[in-house]
């Protein structure tokens, strides 16, 4: 059987451990929490999370392992069989998380974790989110999802980044990301709705007191 490690309040874990829910595929969760112990690094070459362990070994990156699982599992297809459409959606998911999700998470410890940050980081961070939230309201096609008509793993990313990042532009800068995109925030209402990211939220709001208590005892 698949085993899913990682921690249940990760945004990167979740992308796939939806992926696995909508593929219809047995898992497994294992607790993992990466780090830089000779056991983590052993699991993961750069000691993050998620990771898939399969017959053969661990594989790494969200993206490589969403890849593998569209290639080598049947279940719903969260990718285009065309090229060209393919592309589109593999280029949007990754427009999110370089241009939205990674700007975000230079300001998490403040915005999320009660930390202080330079005035540059975060000045830094609020202009690469607006030109990033920029070029998704140019590329993203929101009819209904993210790349068109069904779900696709660029939903993934929209699903656990976008939100993030407009945490951190509302609660750091006073900015709503979304205001001129209706169809965007239409999209995260239907995805809420959606029975399997319930079931992975519910896992994530169960962890979240542990894994803050584990962010305290570090600080």
């Amino acid at each position: 059987m698949i085993k899913l490690y990682g921690f249940s309040v990760s945004n990167y874990y979740n992308m796939v451990k939806l992926a696995l829910l909508e593929k219809g595929l047995p898992f497994e969760e294992v607790p993992f929490y990466g780090g830089t112990t000779p056991e983590a690094l052993a699991i993961s070459p750069r000691g993050k999370v998620p990771v898939l362990h399969v017959e053969q070994g661990f594989i790494n990156e969200t993206s490589i392992i969403l890849e593998y699982l569209e290639q080598n599992h049947n279940g719903t297809p969260l990718l285009p069989s065309d090229p060209f459409e393919r592309a589109q959606v593999l280029a949007l998911a990754r427009e999110i998380e370089l241009y939205i999700e990674l700007p975000a998470r230079a300001c998490y410890a403040e915005a999320f974790f009660g930390m202080t940050l330079p005035d540059a980081i975060k000045e830094k961070t609020k202009a690469e989110l607006l030109l990033g939230i920029a070029a998704l309201g140019r590329h993203g096609k929101f009819s209904p999802y993210a790349a068109g008509d069904s779900l696709s793993v660029a939903d993934l990313y929209f699903l656990y980044s976008v939100p993030l990042a407009c945490g951190v532009a509302h609660k750091l800068f006073g900015i709503d990301l979304l205001a001129e995109m209706p169809k965007a925030k239409a999209l995260l209402e239907r995805l809420e709705q959606n029975p399997n990211v319930k079931r992975v939220a519910a896992d994530k709001e169960a962890a979240m007191p542990a894994f803050m208590a584990m962010i305290a005892a570090r600080r």
